[in-house]
């Protein structure tokens, strides 16, 4: 028997527990001095919170018990599969353990049918057999404690008893730890990143790696050449991404983004409105693949036949200038929402006092609503660069991999994403400075995105408080 079936059996446990609770609370209110409708003038909370309040006690203490299980249940199993391995086979390192239970694991998924391993065969009858039984055992436990739970949140029922509050309570939590969830992770991603940065600038200088112009990874796996000067210059990294991310991509995606708003909320009549807004989204539903696949193979070979054009006779078919463009089409629709959103909150007295005044609806755009709608829009602008500067498929399959410091948009660069993908693809060792530099580069592009996202926000957040 499963967890998953035997978590299901328990909500179907705290289900029928609602329903005897609430009808308890229906018979509640037609007591003397109840009222029959609301129950509010003897009783203080409804029926269906005394209902909630008995199922979440016969299914929140259960479904902890089977979490808890859940979490130790491999290793006590694999303890008492690998107890029933003859002592003169069974694997004595911590590595040979978990390879043989993998094997094991294997067998019984139906992965593997035959183990390289003779004792694997034997160890995943007993592996079934253990999992089975202390399944039912966590089961039976969890059932247990589930009517217990229900039992006592059942005698707790009475008129001026205050379900409603209870369950508001425990709601609230669910909702704190569901926020912390949040936290904790980007707490957990900063300290990961952290630790494994500061392993790396122990091995690579920090002034190296942010000022040096030479980025070639593959040349420090030597020992002679571990540290050497110039092998971890990141700078043409930051420069490719800046470069793809936040010159071209923006002189394709402001301009275009701005227009769109400003005809989508000035010119366009409602119906081409309703039409229009929701087609011009669906740009940012587009997988970021699907725009690699269209760099790759309509984009990046027009560039290059356009520097073939100007006399370039080496022109490549991967470009800083083809990512730089596709990834500007991709964000138009980040530009464009904020910059509609901008453009509608600001006051219609301003619009009608501009054209009140003689100004045609072209000048009244650009010099009142523009102006007034600005911080908005330099808000959107922000965040569609923190959006395009941590793109990589579209840079993979279209600017190729070649760390090069030009301001050439004809040639091949690279970014810091598509580094950190080439650097973690495979089998790596993780205490060689080639593989730990994937975490500074992730670290340093974590600390830009935040710092522009920190930004914007600013920025949109005054431009509310004006509008608002």
């Amino acid at each position: 028997m499963s967890l998953t079936f035997i978590s299901l059996l328990l909500i179907g446990l705290a289900l029928v527990g609602y329903f005897i609770a609430r009808a308890k609370g229906r018979a509640l209110t037609a007591l003397p001095g109840g009222t029959a409708r609301t129950g509010t003038a003897a009783v203080h909370s409804r029926p269906a919170y005394h209902g909630a309040f008995v199922a979440l006690w016969v299914a929140l203490p259960a479904l902890a018990l089977l979490a808890g299980w859940a979490v130790v249940s491999e290793g006590v199993i694999a303890s008492r599969v690998l107890s029933t391995v003859p002592a003169a086979t069974r694997p004595a390192t911590q590595l040979d353990r978990d390879a043989f239970m993998s094997e094991v694991r294997g067998v019984v998924n139906g992965e593997i049918e035959e183990a390289f391993n003779p004792d694997a065969n034997p160890a995943a009858k007993v592996y079934v057999a253990t999992k089975t039984n202390y399944n039912l055992l966590a089961g039976a436990a969890a059932a247990a404690l589930a009517a217990l739970g229900g039992l006592w949140g059942y005698s707790r029922l009475r008129p001026d008893f205050r379900a409603r509050t209870a369950v508001e309570k425990v709601v609230m939590w669910t909702l704190i730890l569901a926020s912390l969830v949040a936290i904790l992770t980007t707490f957990g991603i900063v300290l990961s990143l952290l630790f494994e940065s500061i392993r790396f600038f122990q091995k690579v200088s920090i002034v190296e790696f942010l000022t040096g112009t030479t980025w070639s990874p593959q040349t420090a796996i030597r020992a002679d050449q571990v540290g050497s000067s110039g092998s971890f210059g990141a700078v043409p990294l930051f420069w490719g991404t800046i470069f793809i991310g936040a010159i071209i991509a923006m002189i394709v995606a402001i301009p275009l983004g701005l227009m769109a708003a400003i005809y989508l909320t000035q010119y366009a009549h409602a119906r081409a409105r309703r039409i229009l807004k929701p087609l011009l989204e669906i740009l940012a539903g587009v997988p970021t693949v699907v725009y690699g696949f269209f760099a790759a193979l309509v984009v990046a070979p027009a560039v290059r036949d356009f520097a073939v054009s100007l006399g370039m006779t080496n022109a490549s078919s991967e470009s800083a200038l083809a990512a730089g463009l596709v990834m500007g089409i991709m964000i138009i629709p980040f530009v464009s929402s904020m910059a509609d959103d901008a453009i509608t909150a600001v006051p219609q007295a301003m619009r009608d006092g501009s054209l009140a005044m003689g100004a045609t609806t072209s000048e009244t755009i650009r010099k009142v609503l523009v102006p007034a709608a600005l911080p908005g829009i330099v808000g959107g602008v922000l965040l569609a660069v923190s959006r395009a500067i941590g793109e990589t498929m579209i840079v993979v399959m279209a600017a190729g991999l070649a760390a090069n410091l030009t301001a050439n948009p004809f040639q091949s660069v690279t970014t810091v994403t598509a580094q950190i993908v080439q650097l973690l693809t495979g089998d790596q060792e993780f205490d060689s400075a080639k593989t730990l530099s994937a975490f500074a580069l992730g670290l340093v592009l974590f600390v830009i995105t935040l710092l522009l996202n920190i930004y914007a926000l600013a920025v949109v957040k005054r431009y509310r408080e004006a509008y608002e």
